[in-house]
């Protein structure tokens, strides 16, 4: 490698890969969670919180891995997903009947962030599997996750926020940044990745109530779990599935649109669907913020 690379928004150099490669070629039985965690303690890649980014460190191994510069050690384990155990006994609780009345019918509307709670994380993705077109896979990185009830306790709807898209021109073009400014801020950027109102659930203007409940309090969420701000939301609406009415309605700007390619594709083959890309500014001076 001639020249440094640049790999979520860190700079890594020729003395990083034979860092790596030295450790790789001592430690023949160091797993990949201990090289990840060796390479963050090294770098001292750490979040808002203090807390050591390993996670972060294991995906950007990978990417080198991919890219031919180091080779891993065999994953020692398929990694178990533990909310898969508990989704058969939440979809058995599903209270689907229909609920079809005006927003103030449905009483004092709860907003739960669940995201560290084992029971809450469950029913978002069993949620989200069974009635999202897109499914769940569970979320990976930094995130947030919501569910809304209704007066009696009925679920109604959950959400997901996570990292921004690496590169979308459209959404760059409006934040007006360089390069080095998106990699160096773009975790200032949360991606609502996913928004599911379960589907007995007919309640005019009940997605608009929830983006707007959620808007302002997600950057005190973002703040209380990872110690850094969040200044803009982001979000990709399938053109030809969704009109993305509860985003206008919510005051979310309409900036563009997707290419029609994925990050994967290297060679403009893949086709994606066409994505409307909205976005909501969380504070006035989101610009200055992410430009610093």
């Amino acid at each position: 490698m001639s020249e440094s690379l640049i790999i979520q928004g860190r700079v890594v150099g020729e003395a990083d890969l034979e860092l790596l490669q030295q450790w790789l070629g001592q430690n023949p039985g160091w797993s990949r969670w201990r090289l990840s965690r060796e390479l963050a303690t090294h770098w001292d890649w750490r979040n808002g919180a203090g807390q050591l980014k390993d996670m972060a460190a294991r995906t950007l191994l990978v990417k080198l891995e991919q890219r031919g510069l180091i080779a891993l050690p065999p994953r020692r384990q398929v990694p178990t997903n533990r909310m898969r155990c508990n989704s058969a006994t939440v979809n058995t609780e599903w209270d689907s009947q229909p609920i079809a009345c005006g927003l103030a019918e449905l009483g004092d509307l709860t907003v739960v962030e669940v995201s560290r709670q084992a029971a809450g994380r469950a029913v978002v993705k069993a949620a989200l599997s069974q009635f999202h077109y897109l499914g769940f896979g569970g979320a990976v990185g930094e995130n947030l996750q919501y569910l809304v009830r209704d007066g009696q306790g009925r679920l109604l709807a959950g959400l997901v926020f996570g990292a921004a898209a690496w590169k979308c021109q459209d959404r760059d073009r409006f934040i007006r940044w360089s390069t080095q400014q998106r990699q160096q801020r773009l975790g200032f950027i949360a991606n609502n990745t996913r928004f599911l109102i379960l589907p007995w659930v007919r309640v005019p203007h009940l997605a608009s109530w929830i983006l707007g409940r959620i808007s302002r309090r997600l950057a005190q969420d973002w703040q209380a779990k990872y110690g850094h701000d969040i200044v803009l939301l982001e979000t990709f609406v399938e053109r030809t599935r969704f009109r993305g009415t509860a985003y206008r309605a919510a005051n979310w700007l309409a900036v563009g649109a997707t290419t029609g390619r994925t990050r994967q594709d290297r060679h403009s083959c893949i086709q994606a669907p066409i994505k409307d890309i909205y976005l909501y500014p969380l504070r006035r001076d989101f610009r200055e913020v992410l430009h610093a």
